[in-house]
This record gives C-alpha cells, sequence and structure tokens, in this order.
C-alpha cells in the first residue's frame, strides 16, 4: 500500500520564523521553564506572540476538525546546539539545551487549548522526551525502535485523554516515519459501527503509566489509580459521537472485549484493517511540530534501528486539552495540569 501524502500544513517564512525565536528567547528569560507547570500560569497569553498567520491555522484546524493532523514547518534547530540525544529521559531532566524550541511548542500547545501532564510519565514534566532507549526495542512505547509501535489513541484508557497530541522534531536524520490514520477515511459496515459505538470494549493503562511509578515511587498515588483502571476497567465505546461522523478511542495491544464476544472482536478487527488501509506516513523533521487530534486520529510509528550513539531520534511531546477544568477530580498536586 502507498502511503498518502499530508495536505494540511503551514511553513513559517523567515520573518515569521524570526519572529517566533524572538517571542521564544524573551520568554525563555523567565525563572520557571516550559517544563514547568507554573509556566503556563504565569505565560498564559504566550500564544499571541505567534505570527498571526500561524495563529489562524492553528485555530482553523481546532476549530473545524478538517484534518486528523496538521505540520508547521519552518522552526529554527541547531543539531549541534541542543546537544547529544539523551539515553534516557531520566538523563533529560532540567536541560536547557532547546528551550527556545520548547517554548515555540508551548506557544502553539496554548492556541490549541490548556496543556497538561500525568504524574505516571517522566516525573509530570509537563514537556517530555521521545527517543530510543536501550532495553525498550521491543515494548509497546514511545522509546521502543525495533518494533512497529501499533495504532493507538494517546492515553485511550482514560477518560480525559488529550484532544491534541504535540510532536516536535529536534533530531530525525534518518527520517523515522509516525504513521496516521483518519477515523474519518475508514469504511465500515452499519452492523460493524453499531457494535464498535456500543461499551463492549475495555482498555488498559499502556505499561509505561505504571512501570515508570513502580520502578521510581512504589507508594505513590497515581500508581494505585493506575492498577485499579488496569484491573477494573469500565466497558467502553471505540466509536462515540455522531454516527455519520464518529470520534474514536484504541489502543488494540491494550484492549479487548468484554467476555466471549466475538462479533465485537471481529468488528475491531476490521476497523484496525481500515485504519491500516488509509494510513499516512509522516515524517516529524527537525524543526517541525506535529499536531494530532486525539479525536479523529490514531498514530503509531514504523520500526528502525536505534544506535545509542546521540544521534537517534529525538521528538518533544505534549498533550493539550479543550476543557482543563473537567480534570478537577484528578489532579494529581496542586496545579491543574498534572493529573493521575
Amino acid at each position: 500500500m502507498k502511503d498518502k501524502e499530508i495536505a494540511v500544513q503551514y511553513t513559517l517564512s523567515p520573518d515569521e520564523a524570526a519572529a517566533v525565536r524572538a517571542g521564544a528567547r524573551e520568554i525563555a528569560r523567565s525563572s520557571r521553564q516550559p517544563s514547568d507547570p507554573e509556566f503556563y500560569d504565569r505565560h498564559w497569553d504566550i500564544h499571541l506572540k505567534l505570527p498571526a498567520g500561524l495563529r489562524r491555522f492553528l485555530e482553523g484546524f481546532r476549530r473545524t476538525e478538517s484534518a486528523a493532523v496538521c505540520l508547521v514547518h519552518g522552526f529554527g534547530v541547531d543539531d549541534d546546539a541542543v546537544g547529544a540525544t539523551p539515553g534516557h529521559w531520566e538523563s533529560a531532566i532540567g536541560s536547557t539545551a532547546a528551550v527556545e524550541q520548547e517554548i515555540a511548542m508551548a506557544m502553539c500547545a496554548m492556541a490549541l487549548g490548556e496543556p497538561f501532564t500525568w504524574s505516571t510519565l517522566q516525573a509530570g514534566m509537563m514537556i517530555q522526551n521521545i527517543f530510543p532507549i536501550r532495553g525498550d526495542e521491543v515494548r509497546q512505547n514511545g522509546h521502543s525502535s525495533d518494533t512497529l509501535l501499533e495504532f493507538h489513541t494517546e492515553d485511550g484508557f482514560h477518560p480525559l485523554r488529550c484532544d491534541y497530541l504535540l510532536l516536535f522534531g529536534l533530531r530525525n536524520h534518518d527520517r523515522v516515519p509516525t504513521i496516521v490514520s483518519s477515523v474519518r477515511d475508514v469504511s465500515l459496515s452499519e452492523q460493524d459501527t453499531r457494535i464498535l459505538s456500543e461499551p463492549r470494549f475495555l482498555i488498559v493503562p499502556d505499561d509505561e503509566h505504571i512501570r515508570q511509578l513502580e520502578l521510581r515511587h512504589p507508594g505513590h498515588p497515581a500508581l494505585a489509580k493506575m492498577l485499579q483502571i488496569r484491573d477494573h476497567p469500565e466497558p467502553v465505546p471505540v466509536l462515540f459521537g455522531t454516527t455519520f461522523s464518529p470520534y474514536l478511542r484504541i489502543d488494540r495491544p491494550f484492549m479487548r472485549c468484554v467476555g466471549d464476544d466475538p462479533l465485537a472482536e471481529r468488528a475491531l478487527d476490521r476497523l484496525m484493517d481500515e485504519l491500516r488501509r488509509v494510513q499516512y506516513s509522516v515524517v516529524v523533521n527537525p524543526g517541525t511540530l506535529a499536531v494530532v487530534d486525539n479525536y479523529l486520529a490514531v498514530h503509531g510509528r514504523k520500526p528502525f534501528a536505534g544506535r545509542y550513539d546521540g544521534t537517534d531520534r529525538w521528538l518533544k511531546r505534549m498533550i493539550v486539552s479543550r476543557d482543563i477544568r473537567k480534570s478537577a477530580d484528578h489532579r494529581a498536586t496542586s496545579s491543574r495540569r498534572v493529573l493521575y
């Protein structure tokens, strides 16, 4: 199958890119870093520093739901200045080598909604790192390399999963592709649509939401919450919203049907086949921001060979909610942006 080309893109002009860099440098003088939740409450208006054309583009993407993913090109990245790709996310905590890129990403995030994070992932940092980690080669997580990262909704197990996933490219010498499919492109029978729209499915947390705290903070209350969701998941539909233009939530490696339900199993398999049929590749190059609509799209990543020599693919990651108030019962700290 030949991958489709993505069409929804915006390329910064040289003047626009310079304006973003200037705004990021000004904000970087703040005492807070964009990995800190308080940064976003202090700098709640940073999206206004984006060029007007980019703000309109992001607002149009948010309002019209015209595409499952959009790309913004032209943010500058100096390969030498950002330093070597780290070997582990823990060693990247506190680094300011890519702070200007992180702030540019944060500006775009604030144009889409309210950034937040999970206390269970990467010490609750607002901006997280994606690169291959030795030992995770075949795991179903963003740090794997040798295996296909299967299609999934980001944090599909949770009712407060993000509306938007942002991926910013710092390094991708091998042009490793992210794969994306939109629920709007699939073709399903009426029966399969009906079955997939019923609460006949269970989705559990992926391993990272449990493993990281088990290893570092086994007494953390967020771990107990994740274990409860894992052991006692609530039945949910895969498709929801309107039948003629549905949203979806799916994470095939971490989901199953409720009981013995061969009709639901077959409907889910056919949906996965359709998502693979309509998939396309997105290469998140250095200086490119990809925004994935987490209600319309599933995403994954093709296998690649990790080198662990400081030159591997390196992305920055953020998640954004359109309505952060609905998370009040799930806040892990005094910050409204750190959830469990």
